[in-house]
């Protein structure tokens, strides 16, 4: 699949998912097979750009592979001039959000509650992509509601305003994450537009993987909560479509390696005191597992990198001696 001039290595790339898409998670899921990771969503408000999230969210200092960045907002001159300044910044591609369903960001008319506009979904489309000289990509929901499902319109808005290529989550906002995705208006959605169409939600398995491809014909997948606590995922899935046949689960002496090395660039990316409550987050999908209740609720009273760091060595300590 290829998005403007950068030809993609293969059919999978991260979703764009707001405090988990940090360049540590990126590089990570990249290094595993990931065609390409989605940036955290960035405000287009300017007079938020000045924090340390917005700062940290805007570097692209040592990224791995091609650097796409998504922005948010309801305002097409705004939307317009934080494309400009993220390119500046060293974005490849912007990405714009129309799929977040999250309340604080749909109450400012953004995310998911554009998808109800489409005049001005046109107009903010077509102001950022006349901004800018990189690929402009779209990420949006099947719909509102499941009674207004307009994807397919959207989709051939997007089309004829320029997008590059379009990511569509099989859910509506009013569905949040709730039930199972559907694919058959992505189905629809990549019979009616020539641009490349990626399909996202609930692509946690090879096999799913491989189905969604099936059904909907969709040139790319996105995978976003089943990359967490599990970036080898891209290997696992890349590998079954190569082949039809599945990996070994991952070795516990490389889950070690690689949740150690998370948890260092955690500290890195973000200092000792928000680098630890991120890692609590992440060490949680890391071992999302009944039996291990009783450790995540001990790690998460830790207050120092080296008492994580020693906690998570026992762990896998106690395991090989078993």
């Amino acid at each position: 699949m290829q998005i403007g001039p950068y030809q993609l290595k293969n059919q999978l790339i991260v979703a764009p998912m707001a405090g988990v898409t940090d360049q540590a998670f990126r590089n990570l899921c990249v290094r595993y097979g990931a065609a390409m990771a989605v940036s955290e969503m960035l405000s287009s408000n300017p007079d938020v750009w000045d924090t340390d999230k917005s700062r940290q969210r805007m570097s692209h200092a040592g990224e791995k592979g091609i650097r796409s960045v998504q922005i948010a907002g309801a305002d097409p001159e705004l939307m317009a001039n934080a494309a400009v300044v993220n390119v500046q910044q060293g974005a490849q591609i912007i990405d714009i959000n129309m799929g977040c369903p999250a309340k604080k960001v749909n109450k400012k008319l953004a995310g998911s509650a554009l998808l109800q506009n489409p005049v001005l979904v046109k107009e903010i489309l077509q102001a950022v992509v006349a901004a800018v000289d990189v690929p402009v990509t779209l990420k949006i929901r099947t719909g509102w509601d499941p009674e207004h499902r307009n994807g397919v319109q959207i989709a051939q808005i997007a089309e004829d305003c320029g997008i590059a290529s379009l990511a569509v989550h099989g859910r509506t906002r009013q569905c949040m994450y709730k039930g199972n995705a559907e694919y058959d208006t992505i189905k629809a959605i990549k019979k009616n537009i020539s641009i490349p169409v990626i399909a996202n939600g609930d692509i946690v398995t090879p096999e799913k993987a491989r189905y969604v491809l099936d059904h909907t014909g969709v040139d790319a997948l996105m995978i976003g909560r089943g990359a967490q606590g599990r970036p080898w995922i891209f290997r696992e899935i890349q590998h079954y479509l190569d082949t039809g046949n599945k990996l070994a689960p991952v070795e516990m002496d490389e889950k070690r390696l690689v949740m150690l090395e998370h948890l260092k660039n955690l500290y890195e990316l973000y200092g000792e005191y928000k680098g630890i409550r991120f890692a609590r987050k992440h060490v949680g999908w890391y071992l999302d597992q009944e039996e291990q209740r009783p450790f995540r609720a001990e790690f998460n009273r830790l207050e120092t990198v080296e008492k994580q760091c020693s906690m998570v060595e026992r762990y896998f300590d106690e395991i090989a001696q078993n």
